[in-house]
């Protein structure tokens, strides 16, 4: 029996892989730095910073290379990659926004715009040194606060006053100089939360004052007060709401009359007002809010309250109250941890100078132009940009006006809102995702836009819109907008 040789099927021939280009196919870094773009970049960035996005983006062409997936780049391509890392590199990260979301205090849009006044006078602050501390007069050091507590006590109808970095600040120094020690009586409708898990009782311990709650969360009466004052106590402290409220069965002692309480059982009032006003609102049309002069005049011997929400100047904390808790609280060591800049005081300055002419207040102060803004206006405005934004988004979308409801915002007024008009934008064919798209690409433009989607629609609220001119230019930049779609 004779043997045959086993057949198998002949093997498939192999496959050649991708073709790869040569890696000489690449300029070297020298021949990059040397044409017109990369000297720009040198100009802009720096020598060190471009040689080294160079020798980035040649090494990301060159990954490409290997892998198959990438082919020539002349030294103009990879200056241009370059360039453009750079630039991104370079851009800040604390970048103008178009604020149209319905709250004019947008806590995490940086709260009040300063005035054109404020603005130039950090600006000059800036760009010169200045006399801080330093008397004129008498060629002798002298104190920051000074720039700024007559025009305090003026609006105020305080005795003294004294400036931190923010009312959180001020809260914390004025316990820590008055309990420190020592029961701090508050009412336990009182113990606020404000933004960001922020607690008025955790300030209230670190501060050092223990913490003497009286009555219920919705009802406190003037006894309960006059029950908890002892030897020891420190303060009564009175917090004002401004960011909710109870209603119903409620109780609260009025400020006046826990002045009274206050003063004859020996102990300091200090009237938290958190936002606080300098000028009467309702005088804008607006609903009435606690002004610091009420306070002062109710009796409470210190007042706090914020220089960047419904004030509308720069981050600050104001304390203003009798001068001899002033002096206290001006010799404690913390002051000196929570002072201001120069920048900012120039501009608190600027600011306050505003309030001595509440005629024209509305119109130089944008925080109260923007509560006050008249909703005929903002109808006008939404029919003159409605076509135009229209054009730049297509067909997928329609753009509507539509009647808005604004907020104050940063905790003032919660109840209260504002009548206005926006802009609402929906997806033809209702869809969600295109919505959630287009918001993500105005986000990312030049100069981002930042609305709000309620209602199956991205709501632009207007009332903050003045820079038309602006706006249009950013929006104008939206690439791919029926692709969104």
């Amino acid at each position: 029996m004779s043997a045959h040789p086993a057949s198998f099927p002949a093997a498939p021939p192999p496959v050649a892989p991708p073709p790869v280009a040569p890696l000489r196919v690449l300029p070297s870094v020298d021949a990059v730095l040397k044409v017109e773009l990369a000297r720009a970049a040198t100009e802009r960035h720096g020598r060190q910073a471009t040689t080294a996005a160079v020798r980035t983006a040649l090494d990301e062409r060159r990954a490409a290379l290997r892998a198959g997936a990438g082919g020539a780049a002349t030294p103009e391509e990879i200056a241009a990659s370059a360039l453009a890392r750079l630039d991104a590199a370079a851009a800040p990260s604390l970048r103008p926004v178009f604020n149209l979301t319905g709250t004019v205090l947008h806590t995490n849009l940086g709260r009040a715009i300063f005035a054109e006044e404020a603005v130039e006078a950090a600006v000059r602050a800036m760009r010169s040194a200045v006399a801080l501390e330093y008397d004129l007069d008498g060629g002798k050091r002298g104190e920051r606060d000074d720039h700024v507590r007559g025009l305090v006590c003026e609006l105020t109808g305080a005795e003294d006053a004294t400036l931190v970095n923010n009312n959180a600040a001020a809260v914390l120094l004025v316990l820590n100089t008055l309990s420190q020690g020592k029961p701090a009586i508050v009412s336990r409708g009182e113990l606020i939360e404000i933004g960001g898990a922020f607690r008025m009782p955790e300030i209230m311990r670190r501060a050092g004052a223990e913490l003497d709650e009286v009555g219920t969360t919705n009802r406190t009466h003037a006894r309960d007060y006059r029950d908890a004052i002892r030897p020891e106590t420190g303060v009564i402290l009175k917090v004002h709401t401004s960011n909710y409220r109870i209603e119903g069965f409620t109780k609260e002692v009025s400020p006046r009359e826990l002045a009274e309480i206050a003063q004859a059982g020996g102990v300091p009032l200090v009237n938290d007002l958190g936002s606080g006003t300098l000028a009467d609102l309702a005088r804008y049309g607006l609903v009435h809010e606690p002004t610091v002069r009420e306070a002062v005049a109710e009796g409470a011997d210190v007042v706090t309250f914020s220089g960047d929400k419904v004030l509308g100047g720069p981050q600050a904390g104001f304390i203003v109250g009798r001068r001899d808790l002033i002096a206290r609280i001006n010799k404690n060591p913390m002051k000196r941890a929570l002072r201001l800049d120069k920048v900012r005081l120039a501009a608190i300055e600027a600011t306050l100078r505003l309030y001595r002419d509440p005629d024209r207040l509305a119109a130089r102060l944008p925080t109260l132009r923007y509560l006050t803004r008249r909703p005929e206006d903002m109808a006008v405005q939404a029919a003159r940009l409605k076509p135009i934004l229209a054009a730049i988004l297509g067909p997928a979308f329609t753009i509507d006006a539509t009647a808005c409801r604004s907020q104050i915002g940063s905790g003032a007024l919660p109840l209260e809102t504002l009548e206005g008009v926006g802009l609402a934008i929906a997806s033809r064919d209702g869809s969600g995702g295109a919505l959630n798209r287009l918001a993500d690409g105005l986000r990312r433009l030049p100069v981002p836009v930042i609305g709000r989607i309620d209602d199956n629609a991205l709501v632009l609220d207007l009332r903050c819109l003045e820079d038309e001119a602006a706006f249009l230019a950013s929006v104008t930049a939206l690439e791919g907008a029926h692709e969104l779609a």
